[in-house]
């Protein structure tokens, strides 16, 4: 497991918690720390270099192997606030922006743009702020859109394919959702991390939640602005509950 820290230290721990020994720092971290990570079929870290308008990738030992973007600006190709990132088993690209942008940019494994789509508000197939993205067994790409409280899910062409949640606290209801992982055993299921209402809640693939867990608070089993999740190959659900300093593991 990667993680990323207020101090923009990038840390490596196995799946109990141990420190592994690996810790790097982007090349700058004076305007800003990371805010998304994610790794890749051959084990590289994915690093969502956001205030620096770049997407780093490292090997598991924190060397950098390539950086994509770096050049900020509106046109196609050119990137803002990059707020998370991730690649396909093709080693294409799919990058997250908000800010000036909201929109979600696609590039090759070379880096080079491919196409992009979004645009700011409320209607299917605009963004909110985008916080987090995972892709699915179905080849589709789910995405936390957070400020619009739903998830929407695209191809990987940017072909709008479905969209559920609302903004609340009941069942199937999301407040601020800042990230998506997917499991991935025989039936996959969505774990969305509510950063308003401080929980994780369950859906099928198709959007009907199957329920949550967790609620404000310092105790076990609460969340203080929880940020970001994964789930591991035994289908446990990992949670970054950043004002608490912790990583707690939540077995559904």
């Amino acid at each position: 497991m990667y993680l990323v820290d207020w101090t923009a230290r990038i840390q490596a721990f196995d799946r109990d918690g141990k420190y592994l020994g690996a810790s790097w720092t982007p090349p700058d971290y004076r305007n800003g720390r990371p805010s998304g990570l994610s790794v890749d079929s051959k084990g590289n870290v994915v690093v969502s270099d956001s205030h620096y308008h770049a997407v780093r990738v490292y090997s598991p030992e924190g060397n950098l192997l390539q950086t994509v973007g770096g050049n900020p600006g509106l046109e196609p190709g050119q990137l803002s606030y990059v707020s998370d990132a991730l690649r396909d088993t093709d080693g294409n690209f799919y990058i997250a922006e908000f800010g000036e942008n909201q929109r979600i940019s696609k590039f090759d494994t070379d880096g080079k743009f491919l196409k992009c789509w979004g645009a700011p508000g409320s209607k299917l197939g605009e963004f909110a702020r985008i916080r987090g993205m995972t892709l699915g067994p179905d080849g589709n790409l789910y995405v936390a859109d957070a400020c619009n409280h739903r998830i929407q899910v695209f191809t990987t062409e940017g072909k709008f394919v479905r969209t559920f949640g609302s903004p609340g606290q009941e069942k199937g209801e999301l407040s601020y959702p800042y990230d998506v992982a997917i499991s991935t055993g025989r039936t996959p299921y969505l774990y969305v991390i509510e950063y308003g209402n401080c929980r994780v809640q369950k859906f099928t693939l198709e959007g009907e939640s199957l329920g949550a867990w967790g609620k404000s608070g310092r105790a076990p089993g609460q969340f203080g602005s929880p940020w970001a999740l994964a789930v591991d190959s035994r289908g446990r659900v990992h949670v970054a509950d950043s004002q608490n300093d912790r990583v707690q593991r939540i077995d559904f």
